[in-house]
């Protein structure tokens, strides 16, 4: 049961420390770097243990964590930005549709505006978030 205390305890740490890098108001590849660092540093850490389990535990965690977060850089949240940018752009074409529709020329003219500068901001994100990505397999 001791075992499994120390293992639950370093998993908390290490997934602690992960979420804490990761939400810190620094560049994603500056974040990424310093994770990258921090799991390694504790990995070492894990290995000086004298309980071979909780090592073992704590680098198949590590391994997992890196895994995971390498995904979702990588693929699922470009995945999602994708997806959510369609429904907005839908979203905001029923705003021109209803505005051309049930409104005046004024609001027709507003409601396309919204619309365009919607498009331009969503591709933008969309751009940053692909650029971060090639960015990310270069490294």
């Amino acid at each position: 049961m001791a075992k499994k205390g120390i293992g639950n305890l370093f998993l908390g740490v290490a997934i602690g420390a992960s979420l804490g890098i990761l939400f810190a108001p620094k560049k994603g590849k500056a974040t990424r770097k310093e994770l990258k660092n921090k799991m390694l540093e504790l990995v070492d850490k894990a290995k000086d243990l004298s309980v071979s389990d909780v090592s073992k535990l704590v680098e198949e965690k590590i391994t997992e964590i890196r895994k995971d977060l390498n995904d979702l850089d990588k693929e699922t949240v470009l995945k999602i930005a994708k997806e959510k940018s369609e429904v907005i752009k839908e979203k905001c074409q029923e705003l021109v549709d209803l505005a051309i529709s049930k409104g005046t020329p004024v609001l027709k003219d507003a409601a396309i505006d919204v619309r365009d500068k919607t498009i331009d901001v969503m591709k933008e994100m969309i751009k940053k978030l692909e650029n971060i990505e090639l960015e990310t397999k270069k490294n």
